[in-house]
């Protein structure tokens, strides 16, 4: 049965206009997955300075306080902070929160402040800020909406040395810093600040002052925030202020009725690696390595294989005066992820919804590419596909007497110096990208349904022999299965 917060909850989803949600970034907690994150605190005693930032109508908060008074923790009182902006939302805060005042020993402050701009100027020690007491725990379910460059925002969290790009990521960073020593925040966030150049920054702040305790992955990106249709893979952290590392434990449920839930202990050198300056944070699933991990024929970057990969540099709306949608004289192939199939390259494609050449000329000619073999892999998927990595091998002969090659934005591309690959290589490099333990093992770093340059930099490949032998293995196949190319693929690895 639905308590009474937990149906507010709903109506207020529902009720809610998607440009307001837009506005705030924010989506309230269900019940279910506020109960969960609560437990995930260890037993504490003493007097409880507790952060709720993005409040809402503080489902969070409940749960947490919930615990306290069934007897979960065992604090002598409980002051809370709980930051909401929208003021909308205040009287259900206040409804929620007045109940567990009874005993004399809970102070709720309800604050209608910027969260960001409070915890910056009190961090900062600037003189007109009111000062803010170091919490000894966080709750938190923070907005999720992009910090712009140049942003109040963003000038602020520079000034107490945090550089992040949105405000899920500013939120939990800021948590980290107010934590006193021994601090303990759980937070539910997106799995995009696991890996990918964007939040690097973040990366080093969180592992700089804080510890990896708990990562509660749910398998369904679809299920944490249903009522919202939120299609974004989310993770639960605990962290802990300072602290010495030790083990992570890393649990998955499907959903948030958490009736498969799966817990393991892993060794942070396997959450972290530790030759990675980048600190990509993997989230294992099970206790095995992966086979991507464990073979010792897969341990070659792209530099040792004397590859490049880049980013397709067209971004089509920039170069609009210069698209056309067939071949016509003075036009080379554009080529777009549509061109690209299980089957091979299809170009041109009649009736696209894309062009598919450009004009070459002093104003497009640095973007292009001489005509060859070369390996892409799309950089978008769709939100719930089976498949993150789709490579594809582009074959010249498609494109006739075509001197040169447009790879749009949205295309990754495997090249040596800007020319194309030999054959086998091309096809061995799409064959090894195609297979299910490459895909497996990526999905444990990549959060969201980008697949981009730097992540594919990141990666281990088998040897430049390997990789052509594998390309001679493809060419005298024909079409290949994922069945095929999966059982090929074990064979290097025993």
């Amino acid at each position: 049965m639905l308590s009474v917060l937990e149906k507010k909850r709903l109506h207020i989803s529902k009720s809610t206009e998607a440009k307001k949600k837009s506005l705030f970034g924010q989506f309230l907690t269900p019940e279910r997955t506020a109960t969960f994150m609560a437990k995930l605190f260890p037993d504490s005693e003493g007097c409880c300075r507790l952060l709720d930032a993005g409040a809402g109508i503080g489902s969070l908060s409940v749960a947490f306080l919930e615990r306290w008074r069934s007897g979960g923790f065992h604090f002598q009182s409980v002051e809370l902070d709980a930051f909401e902006i929208d003021s909308s939302l205040h009287s259900h805060l206040y409804q929620a929160l007045d109940k567990y005042n009874y005993c004399g020993n809970f102070i709720a402050n309800i604050r209608g402040d910027d969260f960001i701009h409070a915890t910056t100027e009190s961090l900062s020690g600037s003189l007109f800020s009111q000062r803010v007491e170091l919490y000894t725990h966080a709750i938190l379910n923070p907005p999720y909406k992009k910090i712009n460059s140049n942003s109040a925002h963003r000038l602020a969290l520079r000034r107490v040395g945090i550089e992040t790009v949105n405000l899920y990521s500013a939120f939990v960073a800021l948590a980290v810093a107010m934590a006193a020593p021994g601090g303990q925040i759980v937070a539910i966030i997106p799995r995009s600040f696991c890996n990918g150049p964007y939040y690097q920054p973040f990366r080093y702040f969180i592992l700089e002052h804080a510890v990896i305790r708990h990562m509660h992955l749910f398998k369904s990106r679809s299920k944490a925030f249903e009522d919202d249709k939120v299609l974004q893979e989310n993770i639960i952290l605990r962290l802990e202020r300072g602290g010495k590392q030790g083990l992570v434990t890393v649990s998955t449920s499907t959903d948030d009725t958490f009736s498969d839930l799966v817990a393991h202990e892993h060794p942070f050198e396997q959450i972290v690696f530790p030759d990675d300056p980048a600190m990509f944070i993997h989230v294992p699933t099970s206790l095995k390595k992966s086979v991507i991990e464990s073979s010792s024929a897969i341990r070659f970057t792209l530099t040792d294989l004397g590859i490049k990969v880049s980013t397709g540099p067209i971004v089509d709306f920039r170069l609009k005066a210069y698209l056309r949608d067939m071949p016509e004289s003075g036009t080379v192939p554009l080529l777009y992820p549509s061109h690209f199939n299980s089957r091979g390259t299809t170009w041109p494609i009649e009736g696209a919804k894309k062009p598919n050449v450009i004009k070459r000329n002093a104003g497009t000619e640095k973007w292009l590419y001489p005509n060859g073999f070369y390996c892409v892999v799309r950089r978008f998927s769709s939100k719930e596909e089976k498949r993150r990595i789709v490579a594809s091998v582009v074959e010249p002969q498609t494109f006739g007497d075509m001197p040169l090659l447009g790879f749009e934005n949205h295309l990754n591309l495997f090249h040596e110096n800007k020319h194309g690959l030999p054959e086998r290589l091309a096809r061995g490099l799409a064959v090894f990208l195609n297979t299910t333990a490459v895909d497996e093992n990526f999905r444990r770093f990549n959060g969201h349904t980008q697949v981009n340059a730097t992540d594919l930099r990141q990666m281990k490949y088998p040897s430049r022999d390997t990789l052509i032998k594998l390309g001679e293995w493809a060419i005298q196949q024909g079409e290949l299965t994922q069945a095929m190319i999966d059982t090929k693929f074990g064979t290097i690895t025993e």
